[in-house]
């Protein structure tokens, strides 16, 4: 029975993730980076866009790493510097957002396999 409830526990979890993930409610707004690094040698540029891309797929967890990166660099003008920071922000905000609807959808489905149960 506990074995039973486990696997319906898990596998809720798992379709609240794919679902939030694939949410594509992107609120990130990365105008600014991408024309700060319009002029930008063609690596960081490259970068970048690739960050973008991921953020607009709602990869936030790869776009976070990549931009990271680029604000690692020490070849950043401070325009650049300063729409990196801010997207970082962005994402790290959409991500803690993601999170929070997860675990609230998480116990609203342990809350709901409980209720199946008689418990």
């Amino acid at each position: 029975m506990i074995k039973h409830y486990l696997s319906v526990t898990v596998a809720a979890l798992l379709v609240a993730s794919v679902v939030i993930g694939c949410g594509k409610s992107n609120n990130v707004n990365t105008g600014k980076l991408e024309s700060s690094f319009n002029a930008a040698e063609p690596a960081s540029k490259s970068k970048v866009d690739t960050a973008v891309d991921a953020i607009k797929a709602g990869n936030y967890s790869d776009a976070l790493a990549k931009l990271q990166a680029v604000a690692a660099q020490a070849k950043l003008t401070p325009e650049q510097k300063e729409a990196v920071q801010d997207v970082i922000a962005q994402v790290q905000k959409q991500m803690t957002a993601a999170a929070g609807q997860m675990q609230k959808d998480a116990s609203k489905s342990v809350g709901d396999l409980q209720k199946s149960f008689g418990k």
